[in-house]
């Protein structure tokens, strides 16, 4: 019997209990069976895992799952197209539905255009979809380069902000010395003499 482990995460681990998670958020699994996946592999209880992944994990990986979400969405879309053996199944059905006998139907005709039109609508939809999907992803691309390049122009304008405050520092520092070098010359020149009256008075040099 494998013992159960308890010591502390290793990110190879957290990285592993990630990937599976989201593997099942985007096939539509349930994280109960991720986790209890990940807990075999590393011979850790499920309730570790979850604990992990809640307490954890999921804060790093915010974009991931809202990506594993949406790939999940297409997915679902993917699976309701029809596919090619499906219609010409339909097709042969509805070919042998307008014949009754011998005798070829008025009615029969009707319906196998109207399923006709409804499959090009459906078609025509989907085909929609996918053109505004495809320009989304473009667009996406295209904010990700932006911000890309927005990025580097960040940490460029932040290295010259720090130059300058570095740069700012070493003047303040070399006016403070020279402010204490003044006010030591300034102590140097001043003597004291004892006047008529035995006191001390100040004078200057």
């Amino acid at each position: 019997m494998s013992t159960v482990r308890q010591d502390a995460w290793t990110q190879d681990e957290d990285l592993l209990l990630a990937e599976v998670v989201l593997r099942y958020i985007r096939e539509g699994g349930t994280q109960l069976t991720a986790f209890e996946e990940v807990g075999k592999k590393l011979s850790r209880t499920s309730a570790a895992c979850g604990f992990r992944w809640n307490s954890y994990v999921r804060k790093q990986y915010a974009t991931g799952i809202e990506l594993a979400k949406k790939q999940r969405k297409e997915l679902k879309k993917e699976q309701s197209i029809p596919q090619p053996h499906v219609v010409e199944s339909n097709f042969s059905s509805l070919n042998n539905k307008l014949y009754q006998g011998d005798s070829l139907t008025i009615s029969a005709v009707i319906s196998y255009l109207n399923h006709l039109e409804q499959l090009e609508n459906e078609y025509t939809i989907i085909k929609e979809e996918n053109h505004g999907l495809k320009k989304q992803v473009e667009r996406l691309e295209s904010e990700l380069k932006l911000m890309a390049e927005a990025k580097l122009e960040l940490e460029s304008s932040m290295n010259l902000v720090e130059e300058d405050y570095r740069a700012l520092i070493e003047i303040m520092e070399r006016a403070r010395k020279m402010v204490v070098l003044q006010d030591d010359e300034k102590n140097k020149k001043v003597k004291f003499q004892m006047d008529r009256n035995g006191n001390l008075e100040r004078v200057e040099k």
